[in-house]
């Protein structure tokens, strides 16, 4: 049977309504970024201006994300190899992906941040070589004219609804622009390098999906497959004209998800050390390192185990689930700009409304919506999580009634695992 994507085809326009989404939110991290340059992220900026408590859940959500984003990019991966050798079940990829990457974390972030350079240039070379491939292959079937086209934005199956439900799920490839904003006390001139830099980010990495989202669609209009996991490799078939390209495609499809996970598991284990280590998860589990590697094994054997549920997911569920957390973390950061501008403007200060008002509310109100265009599931997995992180803080609050632990070292200590 043939598969329709949640876009309906209008892949483009998704990746860039989803591009849209996080420049707003970008330019509300860079507004608190000026506010509060201190290392915390989305917790420090919502603890700070809104509260403590509500603040200490925005990180429990930011946990939700680097928690299970190693599960998402090893079933992504495992997605790729099943596609390519139908008759090999997917969990054996899959517990392949978590044994490799398990077993090279634990060596040491040395080791494995090797292992990732070497990782990124291949499928960044192999990127490159993919567009090329596309826009020569559109070139040869309809000239020079066929790479203008406006069929990649819309056509007669898609809707605001079914743009809005892809651009939801897209918004996956995003996640981790924001790390720039917890390297804020080793930056110089932080309150401007800080926000041209998110923004950077967000652009460039942005405009690399739109690209690829463009002239993809161009080679493959429709965007329907009679698979969609094996839909990257049947394109580049197609544009390779032969077997070898295909092959290395999947290649740099394979190592892209293998170095994603070397580097999503590590800062989900620092994050859970950082946690321990701050009594805010159990210390005598979390807050541990090897003494013979150094590392966080328990948290690396855990990160692993909850990898194994991407056995019985597939992926849009899954990239649903955790875009729960980024959304209800962006979502707060824009509030949190005009909760700031409310207090500057009662102290006597005045801030632009439109950069402190206008642009964060537009960012929260797209945020709020595309958080409710998720799977019905994945909302479902996403409030059991916040209720769960309810309990935790009434645990450690005793009942609500003193302050949430101080956990900006903890966002800090991730990024520097990732970086």
């Amino acid at each position: 049977m043939r598969r329709l994507p949640a876009s309906h085809g209008a892949h483009y326009l998704v990746a860039l309504v989803a591009l849209m989404a996080m420049l707003f939110t970008a330019h509300s991290y860079g507004r608190m970024a000026i506010a509060y340059p201190v290392a915390g992220s989305a917790y420090t900026y919502v603890r700070r201006s809104i509260d403590p408590r509500v603040g200490f859940l925005v990180g429990w959500a930011v946990l939700l994300d680097y928690l299970f984003l190693p599960m998402v990019i090893w079933l992504i991966g495992g997605s790729y190899l099943s596609a390519q050798f139908p008759g090999i079940p997917i969990g054996v990829w899959i517990v392949g992906f978590i044994v490799i990457t398990t077993l090279l974390n634990i060596l040491g972030i040395k080791v494995a941040d090797k292992a990732n350079y070497v990782l990124m240039a291949f499928q960044l070379l192999v990127l490159v070589f993919f567009v090329a491939l596309a826009i020569g292959s559109v070139v040869s079937a309809n000239g020079a004219g066929g790479l203008a086209s406006g069929q990649p934005f819309f056509n007669d199956t898609a809707s605001f609804a079914t743009i809005s439900a892809g651009a939801a799920i897209a918004a996956y490839s995003f996640l981790g622009f924001d790390a720039v904003t917890t390297l804020t006390e080793e930056t110089i001139n932080p309150r401007r390098t800080v926000p041209r830099a998110i923004m950077l980010v967000a652009l460039i990495g942005g405009g690399i999906f739109v690209a690829v989202s463009y002239v993809t669609q161009l080679v493959h209009p429709g965007g329907v497959f009679e698979d969609s996991a094996s839909a990257a490799s049947s394109i580049a078939l197609q544009i390779g004209g032969g077997q070898l390209f295909g092959a290395v495609f999947l290649a740099g499809l394979v190592v892209a998800q293998f170095a994603s996970g070397l580097a999503a598991q590590a800062s989900a284990s620092r994050l859970l050390y950082a946690m321990g280590r701050d009594s805010v998860l159990p210390k005598a589990v979390f807050g541990r390192l090897s003494e013979k590697f150094h590392t966080p094994v328990a948290n690396l054997v855990i990160t692993g185990i909850v990898g194994l549920i991407a056995i019985f997911l597939d992926v849009a569920t899954s990239t649903s689930f955790i875009n729960f957390g980024a959304f209800t973390a962006f979502t707060l950061v824009n509030a949190s700009v005009v909760f700031h501008y409310v207090r500057q403007r009662r102290a006597g200060q005045q801030l632009n409304p439109v950069s402190y008002v206008v642009v964060p509310v537009i960012g929260a109100v797209i945020c709020a919506y595309l958080l409710s265009q998720l799977d019905s599931n994945a909302i479902t997995l996403g409030l059991s999580w916040l209720v769960l992180g309810v309990i935790v803080l009434a645990l450690i609050t005793r009942g609500f009634k003193a302050s949430p632990p101080e956990m900006a070292a903890t966002e800090k200590a991730t990024v520097e695992a990732a970086a």
